[in-house]
């Protein structure tokens, strides 16, 4: 009979460990032991490991049974802020936002760069970015020798275990090994990541999905990305492949394939508008959304019908995915929401008409306009997973704070 792996087995349980003291610390080694099912003896071991690397603290707590006793004091054990310090990136076509973090996933600094960049050569790009990470680490009181990691999040359809973008709107070249290329610029571990797995990730430690394990996130960006976490685990494709929802089919015709992307996606909503004066300006700058908000709020009759024929193929596919999964929450996010009351409610009502009347009240709809540095430390919760040594890498488990 086959045996299971005892290295595996060893680094799954210093993982569990390592998350039930982020999860609940302070906390004991007895509770340790409670809530992740192990023995005393082996949380002992682990623990005793942990303190040996840095990785976590002890904490002298009184008798909390008696607060006017003097009981043996209880050695409670905490996550080490400064064992690790991250960098986490968004980069959008129209803006780079930076965080650095401590290993508690708390903000250190933040810095946005309001600058077009898809599209410009790889070689200009990775100046930006790296500029941008200097100046976000500089601002934190650090250099580059205290970083630990570097996450990068990317709009598009990104290979995580290589770092290969397959393809992005901020890329004018496809199968582009992007993560090399900032290693060996910044000198430091670098992750390239989705986008929108990044967000997942930052919404299931601080954010709207905190309190689960189980959630579907739906990025309604430049891109539509998608994100699946399942029994704490991030799912991804083959080679640790992010979802393009924006790829998904809605129907096959005789001269073409109708996409999502093409009923939903940002350039489908604004390519309805005429391009020209302060409209066309704002879109060539990136800020066609909060342009179109405006527009929409002046009764433009051609934005408001192709914000309602795009939330109703939102809320189709997510009804689809619904159907799929069954999670108990599914977050929307992204610059999309900018349209208003007519793109939202026009999802809520597609949703409700397709979803299956029996399974109607398993997800709640949130939605949620996320700003700028959420996704970026979400990048950073990226490098802080791994980091954490997770046996599944940064699919592992990452209950909320």
């Amino acid at each position: 009979m086959k045996t299971a792996d005892p290295e595996l087995m060893r680094a799954i349980n210093r993982f569990n460990v390592l998350d039930t003291i982020r999860r609940h610390g302070p906390i004991s080694r007895v509770e340790i032991s409670e809530r992740s099912e192990l023995s005393t003896t082996t949380v002992s071991a682990i623990t005793a490991s942990l303190l040996d690397d840095g990785l976590i603290l002890t904490r002298h707590e009184g008798d909390i049974r008696n607060a006017a006793a003097r009981g043996r004091p209880r050695v409670m054990l905490e996550l080490n802020p400064d064992a690790a310090r991250v960098v986490g990136a968004k980069i959008a076509a129209n803006r780079m936002v930076f965080a650095v973090t401590n290993f508690l996933g708390e903000v250190l600094s933040n810095l946005t760069l309001p600058i077009r960049v898809d599209r410009q050569p790889i070689a200009v790009i990775a100046d930006l970015i790296e500029d941008g990470v200097r100046r976000c680490v500089v601002d934190a009181d650090l250099s580059l020798e205290d970083i630990d990691s570097i996450c990068i999040g990317l709009p598009g359809v990104i290979e995580h275990r290589t770092g290969c973008v397959r393809s992005s709107p901020i890329f004018r070249e496809t199968d582009v090994d992007f993560a090399s290329e900032m290693t060996s610029r910044l000198k430091v571990a670098t992750i390239v990541e989705s986008d929108a797995h990044a967000i997942t990730l930052a919404h299931h430690w601080f954010g709207r999905a905190r309190d689960l394990d189980d959630m579907v996130l739906v990025s309604l960006e430049q891109t539509l990305g998608l994100g699946v976490l399942h029994a704490g685990q991030l799912f991804r494709g083959a080679g640790g492949l992010s979802h393009n929802l924006g790829d998904l089919v809605l129907g096959v015709g005789h001269s073409q394939t109708v996409r999502l992307a093409t009923l939903a996606g940002e350039s489908a909503i604004l390519g309805e508008h005429p391009m020209d004066g302060r409209f066309a300006e704002a879109v060539r700058l990136g800020r066609g959304m909060a342009h179109a908000q405006a527009l929409i709020a002046a009764e433009d009759n051609t934005l408001i019908a192709a914000s309602a024929r795009a939330g109703e193929a939102i809320g189709l596919a997510v009804a689809n995915i619904v159907t799929l999964f069954g999670p108990p929450r599914v977050v929307i996010v992204g610059s999309s929401l900018s349209l208003g009351s007519v793109f939202v409610d026009s999802i809520r009502e597609a949703y409700q008409a397709a979803i299956p009347p029996s399974i109607r009240s398993v997800a709640e709809l949130v939605f949620d306009e996320s700003v700028d540095e959420t996704w970026a430390q979400g990048a950073a919760v990226v490098a802080l997973c791994e980091l954490y040594e997770s046996p599944w890498g940064t699919t592992g488990p990452a209950p909320g704070l």
